[in-house]
């Protein structure tokens, strides 16, 4: 049952797997299946909000959440430079820093801003939550290893 509080945290838009990762070395996980858990996690819903989010989009449009949406999408141009220049792999590059507003929710929306092709764009987006993990995998551990956790 830990292992679902993995993946939850991990699918969620602001967690992701960067806090997947910590949460399954606290729960106890050895290091390999805590990042597979929080990996797993963190593309599940990516599939889905690239093939919705179009929808979504017209139907928040309408309500009064259409400002806040606004905001998000006014963030979410500004990191548009990056994928313009680089193409997908400034997709995987843009979504495998691991920092807020970096992942592979964000890579999502940016892609559908964008256009660009739905299929090509996971593949791109899981290979850069693939890069995020091992970083956030190695800097969790280090950090437990200095506070004498591991």
């Amino acid at each position: 049952m830990e292992w679902l509080k993995v993946l939850f945290v991990s699918a969620m838009p602001v967690s992701e797997l960067r806090g997947g990762i910590p949460l399954a070395l606290y729960l106890g996980f050895d290091p390999l299946t805590s990042y597979l858990t929080a990996l797993l996690g963190n593309l599940i819903p990516i599939p889905f909000v690239l093939y919705t989010l179009n929808f979504v989009e017209r139907f928040v449009q309408r309500t009064p959440l259409s400002k806040l949406y606004s905001k998000l999408i006014e963030r979410v141009e500004r990191r548009r430079v990056a994928i313009e220049k680089y193409g997908y792999l400034g997709l995987t590059l843009f979504v495998a820093i691991p920092l807020p507003v970096t992942g592979a929710w964000t890579g999502a929306l940016l892609s559908s801003i964008l256009g660009l092709d739905r299929l090509k764009s996971f593949l791109f987006i899981a290979l850069g939550v693939a890069v995020s993990g091992v970083v956030v995998l190695t800097s969790s551990l280090g950090i437990l290893k200095v506070i004498g956790y591991v």
